[in-house]
């Protein structure tokens, strides 16, 4: 392992985001708690998970702390790294998806990782990876505006170049291709980051984290009190469905979790507790559902 990568310092980092962020989640649902579930995994490693369900907001939550190595690599990270082949490996991260019960608050994702490669002889290949996104049932001008306003201040400080990299990836990233339409109204992602050294880059991969509860707590406290009804609940669940087929189907971080052989409860986690499909849906014209694929899945800057 390079001198100049402490993974000391990046592993205790990641354990005290994991309890700011359940701390600051559970001040503002009131009502729940965040339940611990560490775990051990055979090939090496393990993980400290955290569960919330049927709160006063949140109706399953998660917020988990993974840290994992192993001898070789998962096809999913070799799969655009074929450099990486015949390498050990050592992945950290925090990871979390929270899913309230009032449609009109949106579903949150976020993540902040390390991942570094090593092998006899060669320098160790390491990089950060991360970022958050918002998927609104029904959506909200101002909310949006605050979240990516949010991001685009934690980015800023390392470069002018960084955030708007880092929202476009976040727009290709979270995509459906099979439906042509995107996740959400996006946020930041990016991945294989160590351009700026390993003490940049990992203050960088730390703002992003720090600013997660800065962009989803305010809109959590206007919005919790909306009135809603079977119309809205309905909607809300066949919307969560494209948020399952993105998972599954998509997911970088589901894939290489299940292919390192990570524990599957803590990988599916991020899945809503209940969801609903429905054959050849289309909203009513000018209905606040169609307003979502009309105005909120479509591009824009919101900055």
């Amino acid at each position: 392992m390079s001198t100049n990568v402490d993974l000391n310092a990046i592993k205790s980092y990641l354990l005290g985001l994991q309890e700011s962020i359940c701390q600051q989640l559970e001040k503002v649902d009131s009502k729940a708690a965040f339940v611990e579930d560490s775990w051990e995994r055979e090939e090496g490693g393990g993980g400290r998970s955290r569960v919330m369900t049927d709160g006063a907001i949140f109706e399953k939550g998660g917020v988990n702390f993974s840290h994992v190595h192993g001898a070789s690599m998962p096809a999913s990270a070799t799969a655009h790294r074929p450099e990486l082949a015949g390498r050990s490996f050592e992945a950290m991260g925090v990871s979390l998806v929270m899913h309230p019960t009032n449609p009109h608050l949106p579903t949150s994702h976020a993540n902040v990782r390390f991942f570094c490669a090593q092998k006899e002889g060669a320098d160790p290949i390491w990089w950060f990876g991360g970022g958050y996104d918002l998927t609104p049932y029904y959506g909200n001008d101002e909310d949006c505006r605050h979240w990516h306003r949010t991001a685009k201040n934690a980015c800023d400080p390392f470069g002018a170049d960084i955030h708007p990299r880092f929202k476009k990836w976040c727009d290709d990233y979270f995509y459906l291709k099979h439906r042509s339409e995107p996740r959400g109204v996006g946020g930041l992602f990016f991945d294989d980051f160590n351009e700026l050294g390993f003490d940049k880059s990992f203050a960088f991969m730390r703002s992003v984290g720090d600013s997660f509860c800065d962009a989803y707590v305010p809109i959590v406290e206007k919005r919790k009190d909306t009135p809603f009804g079977k119309r809205e609940r309905q909607f809300q669940l066949y919307r969560r469905g494209r948020y399952v087929e993105f998972n599954l189907v998509f997911d970088r971080g589901t894939l290489f979790g299940l292919q390192s052989g990570g524990r599957t409860e803590s990988i599916l986690m991020s899945l809503p507790p209940l969801a609903r499909w429905e054959y050849d849906y289309h909203p009513e014209p000018n209905s606040p559902e169609a307003k979502l694929y009309d105005h909120y899945l479509q591009p824009n800057d919101w900055t």
